[in-house]
């Protein structure tokens, strides 16, 4: 009964701190998602390619993975020119004096590669495409889902070369140890012939992208049914913690998310049944709240101690959500979209979490909100024992 006449009060609660900080700080949306923008940029490959001629005699004779050893930093050698002639290297190909290379690598560590390789020049590398193009694929092939670009042998078997891998907008440097999933767009370089069984190999079926993976989705809500219904026994609470039926499947789903590829699952899913998925979870979640709060709800609000309740409520909502926003904002200067996701997340509210992304318009807020709500759940668990054991 608690729950039921607090619940409504404490969504509006959540709501209301989340547009009062707005109108506190004067959030501007646009600078706030500029600040995301530029942050995402700092934790991103930012790959350049670069022209090279050799003209290092640390590198003149001396075989390519060779080099890589030296120079440490990775980096893909996408093409080489030789007396006129184009060809993608391989790991033991010689580099000799006055080679001219196509080089992809990170934008910070490419002066130290240029100055162990040679001397920047410029070159129209559209010559090359006589012999060597450039192709974007997309892996849809679920056999290759964890597969290392190393292990494929592509340079080996077909002579073509995976230059950058592109995953969720990012863009990564295209190395033997980057396993592949699938999603990806990579961007690979050969003779035509070679790149079109490439493609066979990959998949490059776009419709197949549009085909959700249930087996991936049921795994997940059933492991996660089951993590979830699991006790925890802390010393000196006499209840078990239970992560239940939200934060059980949330911590499978984010182990799957981050290893999933290792046990051959696929988990990409498009951006539309991502979103249906999650309204139908929260309205899922709503509505049964609701049939277990229905009950005798009006005669609680009504009653004098529904109204003690809705007060003591909309206190616990209110002040520790603008107290901690405050701090937050004013002296951590978090990202707007990021601490209401946290608030929302803090208070393991879903009402809240859809209120906070209708407003993002990105899944800033659904990132913070995850982060944050393995803790809260066992939290608010071991808060309520110690404060039922202090009263006793």
């Amino acid at each position: 009964m608690g729950y039921a006449v607090a619940y409504p009060i404490g969504v509006i609660g959540i709501i209301f701190s989340i547009i009062i900080l707005r109108i506190i700080f004067k959030i501007d949306f646009e600078k706030e998602n500029e600040q995301l923008r530029k942050i995402n940029e700092s934790y991103q490959e930012n790959l350049e390619r670069i022209t090279l001629r050799v003209t290092n005699k640390s590198a003149i004779g001396k075989q390519v993975r060779e080099i890589k050893k030296i120079i440490r930093y990775p980096f893909i050698i996408s093409r080489l020119m030789r007396n006129e002639e184009f060809f993608i290297p391989q790991g033991d190909t010689v580099l000799q004096e006055n080679d001219v290379i196509l080089l992809v690598a990170n934008t910070k560590h490419i002066p130290h590669i240029a100055s162990c390789i040679g001397e920047k020049v410029e070159m129209d590398w559209k010559i090359s495409e006589e012999k060597l193009v450039s192709r974007r694929i997309v892996v849809t092939n679920s056999k290759m889902n964890g597969k290392t670009i190393g292990s494929l042998k592509l340079r080996t078997l077909y002579g073509v070369n995976i230059t950058r891998v592109n995953r969720s907008g990012i863009d990564l440097l295209g190395t033997p140890g980057l396993a592949l999933q699938v999603g990806d767009y990579v961007m690979v370089v050969g003779e035509i012939e070679a790149i079109q069984q490439v493609e066979k190999l990959l998949g490059n079926v776009l419709q197949k992208l549009n085909e959700p993976p249930l087996i991936t989705i049921f795994a997940g809500i059933l492991l996660g049914v089951l993590f979830g219904s699991i006790p925890f026994y802390i010393p000196g609470i006499p209840m078990p913690v239970k992560l239940g039926l939200a934060g059980g499947p949330l911590i499978i789903a984010i182990l799957i998310g981050r290893f999933g590829y290792k046990l051959k699952l696929t988990t990409y899913t498009t951006m539309s049944a991502n979103y249906m998925l999650r309204e139908i979870g929260i309205s899922l979640f709503l509505a049964s709240v609701g049939i277990a709060a229905g009950d005798k709800f009006v005669e609680n609000v009504i009653s004098a101690d529904g109204l003690l309740w809705m007060g003591c409520a909309a206190l616990i909502s209110f002040i520790p959500l603008l107290v901690i926003g405050t701090i937050s904002r004013k002296f951590l200067k978090m990202n707007y979209f990021t601490l209401i996701g946290l608030l929302a997340g803090s208070t393991t509210d879903p009402p809240a979490l859809a209120y906070a992304n209708s407003i993002a318009g990105s899944d800033t807020p659904a990132v913070a909100y995850s982060t944050v709500y393995p803790l809260t759940m066992f939290l608010r668990v071991i808060v309520a024992q110690i404060l039922i054991l202090a009263y006793i």
